[in-house]
């Protein structure tokens, strides 16, 4: 029943599947300025062989399909490991990083022994022409005491390269952790960094145009301008905010037999999210385009009287 809905949906709206997912596709990244530049730098830095690279941005900005688009874009001079969940000790972050690097250790493998097979590991992918990189996603969660053992492990290093190159993607709070003195000196060795801006105006038209357009609509738009600027209103920006909001006022759509999305639809899909239903009683999106169309044609014909 419910593979019959959602045939039903994409049917109604001349789509392949849907648009607006939660889980990070990267088929849907979309190349917008901000994500874009984050991506370029995460590749220069990394083919530059710099140490630590972080990436900041408000919850849902896009950190974690960046991070995937990142593993995608990386060929085979690169061995990479990645760490989703990085609220972690330092000694079940060594182990996790083994793990990920296919080093085999035993159960009660001591720390020394642990740091050695990594070490041994790292130069022979060196040795190899392969450079090595550890992604942390979320590193906002981890503590003071595993930052600093990451720390410690990029002292791992020949005389000509760093033998592990660290991409940290966090929260803001990212930010404020690395405050820390007693992490000084991790901060002090971050030396590309970026933060994930949010959409603009013009930019969320172009998301929901390059979405719908990988889902199979083709160039024809589904939302209206004002329902773009509602999304924006209501979402601040933030693509995941914009996803929930987009999703479900194609769900009110197709309820009421309509191909397209207006403001109207964007309103009930925020009355009907917590994040935004507290701003649905400042700003009336359809009033307020009337408004400025009366605004304009009144200021057009003042504006002819004065030129007689």
């Amino acid at each position: 029943m419910l593979n019959n809905f959602r045939h039903s949906i994409l049917e109604h709206f001349g789509l392949r599947e849907l648009p607006f997912g939660l889980t990070p596709d990267t088929q849907f990244f979309c190349q917008l300025n901000s994500h874009q530049e984050a991506l370029n730098v995460l590749l220069i830095a990394l083919h530059n062989g710099e140490g630590f690279i972080k990436i900041t941005g408000p919850v849902g900005s896009g950190k974690t399909m960046l991070c995937r688009k990142l593993l995608n874009q990386l060929d085979r001079n690169f061995i990479t490991a990645y760490l989703p969940n990085p609220h972690l000790s330092p000694v079940v972050l060594k182990k996790a990083i083994a793990d990920e690097l296919g080093i085999r250790h035993g159960k009660n493998v001591g720390q020394n022994q642990l740091l050695q097979k990594i070490n041994r590991h790292l130069i022979q992918s060196a040795a190899a022409g392969r450079q090595t990189i550890l992604i942390i996603d979320e590193a906002q969660a981890m503590s003071l005491q595993t930052l600093e053992a990451l720390r410690l492990l990029t002292n791992l290093e020949t005389e000509k390269q760093k033998l592990l190159q660290i991409v940290l993607f966090g929260q803001p709070e990212l930010d404020e952790l690395l405050c820390h003195r007693s992490i000084r000196q991790l901060r002090q060795r971050i030396t590309f960094s970026y933060q994930l801006k949010p959409l603009s105006n013009g930019e969320i038209d172009a998301y929901l145009q390059h979405r719908l357009r990988i889902a199979g609509c083709g160039d024809a738009p589904i939302f209206t301008r004002t329902a773009g600027r509602a999304l924006h209103y209501y979402s601040h920006g933030i693509p995941r905010l914009i996803n929930i909001l987009a999703h479900k006022a194609m769900l009110a759509a197709y309820g009421k037999g309509c191909r397209h999305i207006q403001s109207k639809q964007i309103q009930l899909a925020a009355s009907d999210t917590d994040e935004t239903r507290k701003m649905l009683h400042v700003f009336d999106f359809s009033s307020w385009s009337l408004a400025f169309t009366v605004f304009s044609v009144i200021a057009f014909i003042l504006w002819r009287l004065l030129q007689v």
